[in-house]
């Protein structure tokens, strides 16, 4: 296969799902030979970019203000001049600016045109752009099915379903009686030591949807039970969220359950996070495009208990369907969490939603675009 051009637009290189799926492909496509440029308003993802071999040009495409537009000829001029293949935008303002920065070229000069549906947002003519590619990625059926709802007019031959992926080497399975990751974790956390019992764990940002309340109300049932269970939410302390936090340890002590609580800051050592507990948590309200917390805890070997809805429900349906609850049900909720504790289920052996099959399956699309 010749070597390809391939230009991403995404607004910034800070952090999340979006980010990471970049950076993913960018190094697949410098792996495999190919020219991998990157344009965003740049963060601190960009050295790691950098040292994958990409290319990353500095354009803040993701500012909505009208000033933002005068980026529209650069992006022109980089389609142009960097002979680029494909153009992939895996974010609405971007993507409306390379849109227009794509037919703005002679039609012989034109790169093909891809973008990625990477969320649940608001349908209307704004989101509308995320469906104009030549190949509109989904990544997840969920995500399919709800393009085909509020955007029937896409042909559904356009749509490719390449679900986000996990490295399994970063997220190797550990044993259940594995003590040593809770061990390593509490040089940083002494709290994971302090009492036996179960341990639950909710990784997540500090913000409202992430369905804090619900976990707590969820430890309160549990301890109710007698079960001595105790509750980490981890990546909720946050610079900007002290009033949030201020409020769910409210809520804890009111429930009588603040002693077994403990709030963190996010944490690079994941993995070891999901190895140290017995269940892992995912009680969004707002339903996820993918879910990938769910296959990084399968990946570990500790089952999920989550809402039945969106991504995670999808994934919990194919991978471990005793953790799917009906979303809202508080009190199925809590009979399943004390079954999964007293009895774990079996995980699947083998985790199907890879990182690396997920840049085996875009490598083949932009291949198959270009010929």
């Amino acid at each position: 296969m010749r070597r390809l051009t391939v230009v991403q637009l995404l607004p910034a290189l800070h952090s999340g799902g979006v980010e990471r799926s970049t950076l993913e492909i960018a190094a697949a496509l410098v792996a495999a030979g190919h020219r991998a440029v990157v344009v965003s308003a740049g963060g601190r993802l960009v050295q790691p970019l950098l040292d994958s071999g990409a290319e990353h040009l500095t354009l803040d495409i993701g500012r909505k203000s009208l000033l933002t537009l005068r980026h529209m000829p650069t992006l022109r001029r980089l389609f142009a001049e960097t002979g680029a293949d494909i153009v992939h935008a895996r974010s609405r303002l971007p993507a409306w600016l390379g849109l227009h920065a794509v037919r703005g070229l002679p039609v012989d000069r034109r790169p093909h045109w891809v973008t990625t549906v990477h969320g649940l947002n608001t349908p209307g003519r704004y989101s509308a752009v995320m469906t104009t590619g030549e190949r509109v990625i989904c990544v997840s059926d969920t995500v399919r099915r709800f393009v085909q709802q509020h955007y029937p007019a896409v042909p559904a031959e356009r749509l490719q379903v390449i679900p986000r992926g996990v490295d399994t080497a970063q997220f190797p399975r550990v044993a259940r009686n594995d003590l040593r990751p809770r061990q390593a974790l509490a040089k940083d956390v002494p709290w994971l030591l302090e009492e036996q019992g179960p341990l639950l764990l909710l990784p997540g940002r500090g913000t409202r949807l992430k369905g804090h309340i619900h976990a707590l109300a969820l430890l309160a049932r549990i301890r109710a039970a007698g079960v001595p269970a105790r509750l980490w939410m981890l990546g909720t302390d946050e610079p900007g969220r002290e009033s949030y936090l201020s409020e769910l340890r409210a809520q804890a002590q009111q429930l009588g359950v603040d002693a077994a609580l403990h709030i963190s800051p996010p944490t690079s050592r994941i993995a070891q996070a999901y190895a140290a507990c017995d269940l892992v948590l995912q009680l969004s309200d707002k339903p996820e495009a993918f879910g990938r917390t769910v296959v990084e805890a399968l990946s570990v070997g500790r089952p999920v208990l989550g809402w039945d809805h969106g991504g995670v429900g999808e994934l919990l349906r194919q991978l471990q369907p005793s953790g799917a609850v009906a979303l809202g049900d508080a009190q199925a909720l809590g009979e399943r969490a004390l079954a999964l504790l007293a009895q774990p289920p079996s995980l699947p052996s083998r985790i199907p939603f890879t990182l690396q099959a997920m840049q085996r399956d875009t490598l083949r699309l932009y291949a198959d675009l270009a010929g």
